[in-house]
């Protein structure tokens, strides 16, 4: 058995390529689209690590997502926690629940799929303003 790729499913297609490619840091690998099935699926993953793949699926037809939350979330390793959260919020990305402890934040896509960020190895040294920040919504 070999591990695939995990589907969300996107509302708007492009801010979702910002939020996971500009924003995350992600990478696109593939793109399909289906007139017949009238959807686009794009395949991401981080940079080095194609096994693992975010399958991003926009119906074309308009449908309201509900349960992002009871989807659970997707999870990254990061190199500096506080590096990618200062640039999702100049992104204008909410950072939910803040890298208080230099390990561990919570945001969420545009169409409210919860990924938690983690500090590569050890723990951060606390840094001013997220270790003072509280956490904001669900995560």
């Amino acid at each position: 058995m070999k591990y695939l790729h995990t589907m969300v499913r996107v509302s708007d297609l492009e801010s979702s390529l910002y939020f996971y490619c500009e924003l995350l840091g992600l990478k696109e690998l593939r793109r399909r689209e289906s007139t017949t099935g009238r959807f686009t699926l794009v395949f991401l993953a981080a940079p080095g690590q194609e096994e693992a793949q975010v399958e991003l699926t926009h119906n074309w037809d308009p449908e309201e997502y509900t349960g992002g939350r009871n989807f659970g979330h997707l999870a990254y390793e990061v190199e500096d926690i506080y590096a990618i959260c200062e640039r999702l919020q100049r992104g204008g990305v909410t950072i939910n629940r803040p890298p208080r402890d230099g390990r561990m934040a919570f945001v969420r896509s545009p169409d409210g799929i919860s990924i938690e960020l983690l500090q590569r190895g050890e723990a951060l040294a606390l840094r001013s303003p997220w270790s003072e920040m509280k956490s904001i919504g669900a995560w």
